[in-house]
């Protein structure tokens, strides 16, 4: 019963932002050529609620694991990163960076007002930027892993506390987006797989 309530709160959160948001709002006068066929944008639309559908769903279905550092399973507890990680991977099968400020180097960079379900939003919640991740779920609510001692919930980001310390987000759409990564990060990125490897026996 309560993944039934978590997918109907996914489902309402996602098609209330994708048809009322701001990022979908504009002017008719904007475009002066011949409107598309109804079914071509009915086809579009849905392709789109489907995979975004798909990750919120994912993630709604975590609320309530706990936090653990460095954590990276849902049986082991995960933190903000982790979380973010793990419920991609677990819908589009690729693997984002495993730090947050790596995650805010991948893929799109796209302002507040354009945000849809699905982005990435990141934080500074450790007194230097992008130390914070979770995933955009429309409304101005977001999913994430707190911190110590608590649980994976849903943040309203125009709280004082989320709107002092918001840094930006990012659209990570597909495998594709890594190609903006520099050489350096690729290298990077390895060395601090390598290390958590060398030291936990897994990534």
């Amino acid at each position: 019963m309560q993944k039934i309530h978590r997918k109907l709160l996914a489902t309402v959160v996602l098609l209330g932002s994708l048809h009322m948001g701001p990022a979908f709002a504009q002017s008719s006068t904007e475009f002066e050529s011949e409107p598309l066929p109804p079914s071509f944008a009915s086809t579009v639309s849905s392709a789109v609620v489907d995979k975004t559908e798909t990750l919120i769903n994912n993630a709604m279905q975590l609320i309530g694991v706990r936090y653990r550092w460095g954590g990276n399973t849902p049986q082991s507890g995960l933190d903000c990163s982790g979380f973010v990680r793990y419920v991609f991977n677990d819908t589009f099968g690729f693997l984002l960076p495993r730090k947050s400020a790596q995650m805010s180097k991948v893929g799109l960079e796209i302002g507040k007002e354009e945000l849809r379900p699905g982005d990435l939003v990141f934080f500074n919640t450790m007194r230097h930027a992008f130390s914070h991740v979770g995933i955009y779920v429309g409304d101005n609510k977001f999913i994430h892993a707190p911190s110590r001692g608590k649980f994976i919930r849903v943040d309203d980001m125009t709280k004082v506390y989320w709107e002092k310390r918001y840094n930006g987000a990012r659209r990570v759409e597909n495998s594709a987006d890594f190609d903006v990564m520099s050489e350096e990060q690729r290298q990077q990125l390895l060395i601090d797989f390598q290390e958590r490897l060398d030291k936990t026996g897994r990534l």
